[in-house]
């Protein structure tokens, strides 16, 4: 997911969002010079886009590092202002090399080519222009959230492996200068984060510098050294490691932690919203469109989501009765709520009922996808020293060059706010045939520019994520009207979002009025209720593309079924919206109009 909140790579947690903005400027300007004249529009095409590769591989070193660029391994991002300035300009000359190409004389795929790459990159120099790097942390954290998710995600199986980690380590004190100098340039401009927000933010900041019994999870990748590394070799690794860790890294730690309480926590105000924000609505108007890759205007996207409303909850009432519930909903959603037979009593049983669930998901599969990814994963507890500000569960993308599987991380704390009736939509919704189906075959899409393997595109990430939800009817995945009532309940939660985010930052809601929707329409525990709105709160705009894309592809589907009538395949039309990656929608609907027309000429 993580505030840009992400750059043009891949959605790999929240956490680390709000970092991946960037590495130093290099010799950016002279790796995407004006290419010298081309024989064809096809041949400058593609020097733009090997020249755009070189700069994402440079600017994003952990997702580079993630397809095999073993010196990227090394690096972090630079998430600084002066980064994200240094970058317009080779951004502008891209722009520019694909503005002097004749995109009418290049054949189908590259025209496709040609409009994504010029939407990314035009969406980033708005990005940078409008500056939301000054949010420099949510409701779960900052800088260290996003090095507790790298190490999290850090195999070691060579010396190589070892040193490179040891490197991040390094810079890690330069990461955090960077956050603490964002969040000081909110504070100057007046771009804050509420203070609910930076209340959740501090406490895992304590969390952070606190003595864990179990070892520092920056420690985690020396846990399990290989044999191909003398022992004299590994505890002088592991002690280079733990001396960074209680020196620079602690110390900046502490820094960060000083700087939110106090210095931002006494100025941050009680307020919730964009709106409230000098050039706040701006920002969050660009952001909608960003997250949705649409026009829609943050009130077109309130009125839907309150359509979206009313519509699902009379399928809930559906349910509801097929559950043999006699009294009116709040009662039933109490029930829900407090009956312990809807709850795991270990975070073992928990972890467990998850990882059945996403077995027969697995056996699912054929049926609905021709191509499935090579990349298996894995299902994992979310680490104890982030679950108590983190979601109910996410997808953590895996690496099949590094070696590394993908991860389904479910929240195993606090177990009287996780219903297992809403387990079996999360899973299909962060495993398969969601996020790690998704995402793993974007970046298995050899034949695609390395851009696209990489692409965020969060309307299509995060809507196909919702849209396989639906798919879990299709696959039996929902055995019992609570079942098939927490799937429901889960859709109104994102229907719910749409009109919470754009009343909060639009509207200028306060908190109270955007919880009502959430509890008085959805099952949504009352601990998931206040971290998903801290959630809202802290990462504006996201939240709209879950039910905005969903609700295109549910479209796409529907037209495809209609046209193509009984020669339409459900496989094979899986097949065409996955494997060459996500697109912004309307790009998708073009991409789609051309295979269902190409189906009615077979």
């Amino acid at each position: 997911m993580d505030k840009q909140f992400l750059t043009g790579r891949l959605l790999i947690g929240a956490a680390l969002a709000a970092f991946m903005t960037a590495t130093p400027a290099l010799a950016e300007s002279a790796q995407t010079r004006p290419a010298a004249a081309a024989t064809t529009p096809a041949a400058a095409l593609a020097g733009v886009l090997a020249d755009y590769e070189a700069y994402l591989r440079r600017i994003d070193p952990i997702s580079s590092g993630m397809d095999g660029d073993r010196d990227a391994l090394s690096r972090l991002p630079d998430h600084s202002r002066a980064g994200d300035l240094a970058r317009q300009a080779p951004l502008k000359t891209l722009i520019d090399r694909l503005d002097a190409i004749d995109a009418a004389a290049l054949d189908a795929d590259g025209r496709l080519n040609h409009a994504f790459s010029r939407y990314l990159i035009n969406r980033e120099m708005e990005r940078i222009a409008l500056d939301p790097s000054r949010l420099a942390f949510d409701s779960e954290g900052g800088p260290g959230q996003t090095l507790s998710y790298l190490a999290s995600s850090t195999r070691i199986a060579s010396r190589a492996d070892a040193d490179a980690w040891l490197a991040r380590l390094e810079a890690a004190p330069a990461y955090y200068d960077a956050g603490v100098a964002n969040a000081r340039r909110g504070l100057s401009t007046g771009l804050v984060q509420a203070r609910s927000v930076v209340e959740s933010a501090l406490g895992q900041a304590q969390r952070d510098v606190a003595v864990n019994p179990d070892g520092d999870i920056l420690m985690k990748p020396f846990a399990a050294l290989p044999g191909n590394i003398p022992a004299a070799d590994q505890a002088a690794l592991r002690a280079r490691a733990q001396a960074l860790i209680d020196g620079p890294i602690t110390a900046r730690r502490q820094a960060w932690l000083a700087m939110l309480r106090d210095d931002y926590l006494p100025k941050a105000p009680t307020e919730p919203g964009m709106v409230h924000r000098p050039g706040g609505k701006d920002l969050y108007a660009f952001l909608v469109r960003s997250d949705t890759t649409t026009d829609l205007t943050p009130d077109q996207v309130h009125q839907i989501g309150q359509d979206e409303v009313a519509r699902i909850r009379a399928r809930m009432q559906d349910e509801m009765r097929a559950a043999g519930w006699t009294g009116d909903f709040a009662g039933f959603l109490h029930f829900l709520r407090t009956d312990p037979q809807f709850y795991a009593t270990s975070r073992e049983q928990l972890l467990e009922k998850a990882s059945e669930i996403a077995k027969r998901a697995d056996d699912g599969l054929p049926a609905l996808f021709g191509t499935l990814p090579r990349l298996p994963y894995g299902v994992r507890p979310v680490p104890r020293e982030i679950e108590e500000t983190y979601t109910t569960g996410r997808y953590n993308a895996g690496s099949m060059q590094n070696g590394v599987a993908g991860g389904y991380i479910v929240n195993t704390s606090k177990l009287d706010q996780r219903p297992l009736y809403e387990l079996p939509a999360l899973t299909v919704h962060e495993a398969v045939p969601g996020h790690h189906l998704q995402i793993a075959l974007q970046q298995e899409a050899a034949d695609q520019p390395y851009y696209r393997r990489g692409a965020d595109v969060t309307a299509f990430i995060e809507g196909w994520g919702l849209y396989s939800e639906f798919l879990g009817e299709e696959m039996g995945i929902y055995r019992t009207p609570y079942e098939r009532f927490g799937r429901l309940s889960y859709e109104m939660w994102r229907a719910c979002r749409l009109v919470a985010d754009t009343g909060l930052h639009w509207l200028g809601w306060t908190t109270e009025q955007a919880r009502a929707c959430f509890r008085d329409n959805s099952a949504l525990a009352p601990h998931n209720i206040e971290t998903e709105l801290q959630r809202y709160i802290g990462w504006p705009g996201q939240a709209t593309a879950y039910k905005i894309g969903e609700i295109r592809l549910r479209q796409i589907r529907q037209k495809a079924e209609r046209e193509l009538g009984n020669r339409f395949d459900v496989r094979t039309f899986h097949d065409a919206l996955l494997v060459d990656g996500p697109l912004p929608l309307d790009l998708l609907d073009a991409r789609m109009d051309r295979w269902i027309a190409e189906q009615k000429a077979k």
